[in-house]
């Protein structure tokens, strides 16, 4: 055979094998995956709203979202009787309708444990709830996928403060920081001072004291609680800012990514088609069109998976906000993504499908739906997907 045709031959072939490694084809390469993780578990029933759903309604008396065709704050018809929070109208909406968004519900992993940091962990290292708590914290299954893809192009970055569980392992991997997380305003010490000194000598001198005491342990536990669920993860506001900046990065130079956002634990007021969470859903939604925006013409390639470590619970609880959950909503984006659908397994949404009548269940394995988007992305076969997600058989949700 002539050496140039065994040349052809070896360039059409989807995979080619080293002593241990797997290089992938030229047209796998230039795929851009990025990761994006919202750390503090979202509320995935007030972004995609089972509007068909009057168990939804009867669940969440101030917080749901308008069936569509309530009005400006109605939620937006999707397919099979779901719809899309009026926040994402501008700016993720029309991906839906170019057919470049899909959403997963029921998506998630084993881990039950309702815990912000078992989970996160769990979910990063890729290995099941059960391997993670015993202990195993070698590698991240980013790492792993960036592992098996060296050698084929394949470029790694994490856009966080520093190099996060899902990256760690035996590909060195940089971090590219964005600036840290933001905080929250509180009241200052002479803040406090100021109204104690209004009512001292009064009657509420002692009470308005107490409930300062008891205002303030119970904002420092909150806000330790959300600041454990966040990580350094950087705020949606922050996320917006520099979003176009991680596009330029993704689409010149690295084509394997991941960042995360915090802000998403929404025990208390949370609001519905406005308020908190509709305002940090805005700034998400509008952070990853503009990361699609600074792609250009590498979009035509790229693929963004926006994931949470749980969801919340179905009904709103007395404080008008949502507690830890366990199935969540994963969202699709990309411009080679197979899109304006609903995918994956699903359940009518009522209380006897609540986990635990309490929850979404989890349908949609959250390593069974990566390791088929893998498959699809980079061409890998049962063994080398075994080597990301050790047990586990893809999903083939036809995504990209």
């Amino acid at each position: 055979m002539h050496r140039r045709r065994i040349l052809q031959l070896m360039a059409s072939a989807p995979l080619a094998f080293g002593a241990s490694r797997l290089y992938a084809a030229p047209a796998a390469a230039g795929n851009k995956l990025l990761v994006v993780f919202m750390r503090g578990a979202y509320d995935a029933a007030s972004l995609l709203v089972p509007a068909s759903s009057d168990f939804y309604y009867e669940s969440r008396p101030s917080i749901a979202i308008a069936r569509p065709g309530g009005g400006a704050d109605a939620a937006l018809p999707l397919a099979d009787g779901w719809a899309l929070h009026p926040a994402l109208a501008d700016s993720l909406m029309p991906f839906y309708q170019k057919r470049q968004l899909a959403f997963v519900p029921f998506a998630g992993t084993d881990d039950i444990s309702r815990s912000h940091f078992e989970t996160q962990n769990s979910i990063e290292l890729g290995q099941g709830a059960a391997r993670a708590k015993g202990g195993d914290f070698r590698s991240g299954f980013l790492n792993r996928l960036a592992a098996t893809l060296a050698g084929g192009g394949t470029q790694s970055a994490a856009f966080t403060s520093e190099v996060p569980q899902i990256f760690r392992g035996d590909e060195r991997v940089p971090n590219i920081d964005l600036g840290g997380a933001s905080r929250k305003s509180r009241l200052s010490d002479e803040d406090n001072r100021a109204i104690a000194s209004m009512y001292r000598h009064t009657d509420l001198d002692a009470s308005v004291a107490e409930g300062q005491r008891i205002m303030g342990a119970a904002r420092e536990e909150l806000e330790a609680e959300m600041q454990a669920a966040n990580g350094n993860a950087v705020s949606a506001g922050k996320l917006e800012q520099e979003a176009r900046r991680i596009g330029r990065f993704m689409s010149d130079r690295y084509n394997l990514g991941f960042v995360d956002v915090g802000g998403w634990d929404t025990h208390v007021g949370q609001g519905a088609a406005t308020g908190m969470l509709a305002n940090r859903l805005g700034q998400l939604g509008r952070a990853l069109a503009a990361y699609a925006d600074a792609m250009g013409p590498a979009w035509k390639q790229a693929t963004v998976v926006v994931i949470s470590e749980f969801g919340r619970t179905f009904r709103e609880n007395g404080n008008k906000g949502t507690d830890h959950g366990h199935g969540t909503v994963y969202w699709v984006l990309g411009g080679n993504v197979q899109g304006g659908r609903i995918a994956g397994r699903q359940v009518k949404v009522a209380q006897n499908t609540l986990f635990q009548d309490r929850d979404y269940p989890v349908l949609n394995e959250y390593r069974a739906l990566f390791a088929g988007l893998f498959s699809r992305l980079y061409g890998l076969d049962k063994a080398r997907l075994a080597q990301i997600f050790p047990g586990i058989a893809p999903l083939d949700l036809k995504l990209v």
